[in-house]
């Protein structure tokens, strides 16, 4: 793209981006009175703290093997002993009490998390009837892991997720670090669901753009049907600034990509502009935000879904694996 195509776009970004927010409606919220879900919530934050003994810290777990193995990454050490010596060294660390104090800063007692945790699988419920409830704990790690998702167990590492102005950060660029604050946990732990195998059906001999596209396109599908009224910023990481020009110029960026013959190339630097995780996606524009091929895939999956509400149920859209049959059905085709 020449220098004067680049300084349009840059402007036209820059327009959207000056422009309000849209109001952004609900997606469709399904009617869940009759769908009882206990959660099995365990705040385990304070726990931490109350160790006096390595045995102490032993015993812990050996109760929570799957926080062990591969929440605190038990493989990355030689032995069981110098495992312990190191976790225990960093739990009796005084500034664990400051991590501590801000987490409950942030975070209170944990009922906000329980309770948007339990609307979205009650929502979950509603689709898939037959699928168990994982049971949820929460603790701080001293910025050792995020999340983990299994279909049994959800472990939130909630010291990474105090936001902006926390004394400890995880260490990362700002442009990823803004999708870690409290408001991200649960629809985070939702697109750990929608891009599932379980869930979420994709053809593996499938390598093109597209096929990344629509498959993380159906993960943010999915996760919005979970939590409907949360804003698309919050899925996507981007800043409402970014959204909205997104919004403003998918035509432009449609255009760009039909152009470009991005959708069915294989090569991986073309999924590194367009799918992988960069601040900007410079070859649309420098006010372009990163991953804008999942963007796409997201508007040409929720078409999808307007077109053919009455055959395909979200289960019935997750398990469609021809990417191009759900390009040509959406009849996505912006501007």
């Amino acid at each position: 793209m020449n220098k004067s195509a680049l300084a349009i776009l840059f402007v036209l970004f820059l327009f959207a981006q000056c422009t309000s927010d849209p109001t952004e409606e609900c997606a469709f919220q399904p009617e869940t009175a009759n769908i009882k879900v206990e959660i099995a919530f365990q705040s385990l934050e304070d726990s931490i703290l109350q160790f006096h003994s390595k045995k102490q810290l032993v015993d812990f777990f050996s109760r929570h093997t799957a926080m062990r193995d591969v929440f605190f990454n038990r493989s990355a050490y030689p032995d069981d002993s110098v495992f312990i010596n190191e976790l225990y060294r960093r739990f009796t660390n005084p500034a664990f009490d400051t991590l501590l104090m801000e987490t409950k800063r942030v975070f209170g007692d944990g009922s906000g998390l329980k309770k948007e945790f339990t609307q979205a699988f009650t929502n979950l419920k509603y689709y898939y009837p037959e699928i168990q409830i994982p049971k949820i704990e929460t603790v701080i790690t001293g910025m050792e892991s995020d999340l983990f998702v299994s279909d049994s167990l959800v472990i939130v590492g909630l010291d990474y997720f105090l936001g902006h102005g926390a004394k400890y950060q995880p260490n990362m660029y700002e442009y990823m670090l803004r999708r870690y604050t409290k408001e991200f946990v649960v629809p985070s732990t939702m697109l750990l669901y929608g891009i599932d195998g379980r869930i979420n059906t994709v053809n593996p001999q499938d390598k093109t753009v597209l096929a990344d596209m629509i498959a993380y396109g159906k993960a943010y599908y999915f996760a919005k049907q979970m939590l409907p009224c949360v804003p698309d910023s919050v899925f996507i990481g981007y800043t409402s600034k970014e959204i909205n020009g997104a919004r403003e110029n998918t035509d432009i960026i449609w255009k760009h990509l039909v152009e470009r013959e991005v959708f069915f190339n294989t090569a991986k630097n073309i999924k590194q502009k367009y799918i992988d995780e960069r601040p900007t996606t410079i070859e649309i524009g420098d006010q372009c935000p990163g991953r804008i091929g999942v963007w796409i895939g997201w508007q040409i999956v929720t078409e999808f879904a307007k077109k053919n509400a009455q055959s395909a149920s979200l289960p019935k859209l997750m398990k469609l694996s021809n990417p191009e049959q759900i390009l040509k059905s959406s009849k996505f085709r912006p501007g």
